[in-house]
C-alpha cells in the first residue's frame, strides 16, 4: 500500500503519463480516485489510474514505452501497468468485465490537474465504475464513501442507481449513502 508520503511520487506519476498520452493524441481520462480528487474529492494515497479505448491499448502502450515509461503486461486482461517515479500507474481500457465506452472519454471535462491540462472522467461515471468493480474479494467502501461526501453534488444519482442496477455490493453503498443522507441534494 502506498502511504501518505508517496503522494508526490503519486503526482508526478501522474502528470508524467498524462503528458505522454496527451503528446501521442490517444483519447484518453484521468479515472478512478484521482479523477475524484480532481473535482474536489480527497487526493489517493494508492494508485493513479487512466481509461483509454480498448481499440487504443497497444498504441497506448507502445507510445509510453516510446515516451521513456516502463510498461508492464499484469496476468489481468483489461489494464497495463505503468511503473514510474517508484509508484504504479494502471492504464485500464475494460472496467467490471466491459471494454471502456468511447462516450465516457467523449464527455470527460479537461481539467487542469496539478497543472496539467487533461481530460477527466465524470464523477458519476468513476463512482458508478468503482461500485460495479466491488466484490466479495474487494468491497472497501471508506474510501469511496469519502470521495462521495466530497463531491455528491456532482453526482448524478439516479444515473449510478439505474448503471449499478443489481449489483449487490452497489446497492448496498446506495443505501448507505441514502441512510447518511449524501444523496440527498
Amino acid at each position: 500500500m502506498v502511504v501518505q508520503e508517496a503522494q508526490p511520487q503519486l503526482r508526478e506519476a501522474l502528470k508524467r503519463v498524462a503528458t505522454a498520452l496527451k503528446a501521442g493524441g490517444l483519447p484518453f481520462a484521468l479515472a478512478g480516485s484521482y479523477a475524484l480528487f480532481a473535482r474536489g474529492g480527497p487526493e489517493s494515497t494508492h494508485d493513479v489510474d487512466f481509461m483509454i479505448a480498448e481499440s487504443d491499448a497497444e498504441k497506448a502502450a507502445s507510445l509510453l514505452a516510446e515516451a521513456g515509461l516502463a510498461v508492464r503486461q499484469p496476468p489481468e486482461d483489461w489494464l497495463f501497468k505503468i511503473d514510474t517515479d517508484g509508484v504504479v500507474v494502471d492504464v485500464l481500457y475494460r472496467a467490471a468485465g466491459a471494454p471502456m465506452r468511447p462516450d465516457l472519454l467523449e464527455h470527460s471535462d479537461v481539467m487542469e490537474v496539478l497543472s496539467v491540462q487533461m481530460p477527466v472522467l465524470w464523477a458519476t461515471d468513476v463512482v458508478a465504475g468503482k461500485l460495479r468493480a466491488m466484490t466479495e474479494h474487494y468491497c472497501d467502501f471508506g474510501p469511496l464513501l469519502a470521495g462521495v461526501r466530497a463531491v455528491r453534488e456532482q453526482i448524478d444519482w439516479e444515473r449510478v442507481r439505474r448503471e449499478v442496477g443489481e449489483h449487490d455490493f452497489g446497492v448496498a453503498f446506495l443505501c448507505l449513502v441514502d441512510r447518511l443522507g449524501i444523496t440527498a441534494t
